[in-house]
Parts: C-alpha cells; structure tokens; sequence
C-alpha cells in the first residue's frame, strides 16, 4: 500500500465554534494519537483528506510544520445526511510497528446451483499487520458451496506478512438454503382451503 503525503495543519482552537470554523474553509478537524505523547490537533484540507480515504486502512504521511508523521485513520464521522467528512482521528505509527485492523472481505466464484444465498456474518476481517504493508483486502472463493457450509477464519488465505485477529474457529461466511418458496405454498394451500 503507497503512502499518501498530505499537508496538515496545528490546531489552537477547540470546541464546536473552531471546529466549525475549520470546516468552513473547507478543512477536517482531527487528532492524532498514540505512542504515549500528546494528542496533535490538525486540520487537513477536506478534498484532498476525502480522495485519500477511498481506501480503506490507508497509510497517510502527514506534514506537519515541516515534520512528517505517520498515522492511519482509526475513526471516520461524516456528516448523515450528505455525507462530508466532520473528524478523523488517527493513530501515530512507525515503520516496522504492527497495528490492528479490518480489512474487507471480497468473494469470487459461484454458489452450487439450487437457489442458495451467502451470509456475511463478518463484512471485515481483523488482522494484524506492519503498519507500512496493511493488505487492501482479502479474497475468499465461494465456488461451488451447498447450503450448510461455512467458511472459517482459518480458512482465509492472508497477504504475507498478516496474522488473524479473530478466533480462528470464528465464522466469516455461510451459505444457506432460500426459504421464500415455503411461504408462496402455504399461501396456496390457504386458499385451496378457503374454496
């Protein structure tokens, strides 16, 4: 994963005037923690922030008063309704330093025939990871499975470098049977009955 170098600024004013303030000139307030030292407050030009964060677990390098700090978003609010960023925090990280995180889950392939549906019991998988190599996202191929099977953490391949943050006996996906051809027959049958 590329780092993305972006510009941010220190922060004086606190509290919801400031904040809103920041957002009116088109910035994200935030707070980067970790590593035991105090919290920096920074604003970081919205569009700019937006675009870094379609990626998910993305590593930001952050220029701050001409020094550069390492941080990964933990905490993502948007605004409900239109969606714009409202605060970040993020979490200090060093190169070489293994952090936590939830990486999404795609499938490829195709159910066995006969009208089977698949489950995401966990839309994310938590892994552990260098900070500077965090993988994208995980692939599971569901080719081929019948209702009633499952597929285990354990059974994902992870990148190089991962290990499971989760039980491994944890069920990630199961496949089970559709049921909404019960239900037209029993209304048959009820009007069947009526006559």
């Amino acid at each position: 994963m590329a780092e993305v170098k972006l510009t941010a600024e220190v922060r004086t004013e606190f509290g919801k005037g400031a904040a809103r303030r920041v957002r009116r000139e088109d910035k994200v307030p935030g707070v980067i923690y970790g590593h035991g030292s105090e919290p920096k407050h920074v604003a970081i030009d919205s569009h700019a922030l937006m675009m870094a964060l379609k990626t998910p677990n993305a590593l930001l390098n952050l220029d701050i008063d001409g020094k550069s700090e390492l941080c990964i978003p933990k905490a993502v609010q948007r605004e409900a309704i239109r969606g714009f960023l409202v605060h970040v925090d993020y979490l200090a990280v060093k190169k070489g330093e293994k952090v936590t995180v939830e990486i999404p889950i795609h499938t490829e392939g195709d159910l066995a025939p006969g009208g089977n549906l698949l489950e995401h019991i966990l839309n994310t998988l938590p892994v552990e990871a260098e900070a500077t190599h965090i993988p994208e996202s995980v692939t599971v191929s569901i080719a081929g499975l019948d209702a009633g099977h499952s597929v285990l953490a354990k059974d994902i391949t992870l990148p190089a470098g991962s290990t499971l943050a989760v039980e491994e006996d944890a069920v990630v996906l199961q496949v089970v049977a559709a049921q909404a051809e019960a239900v037209e027959e029993s209304a048959e049958d009820a009007e069947g009955a009526e006559a």
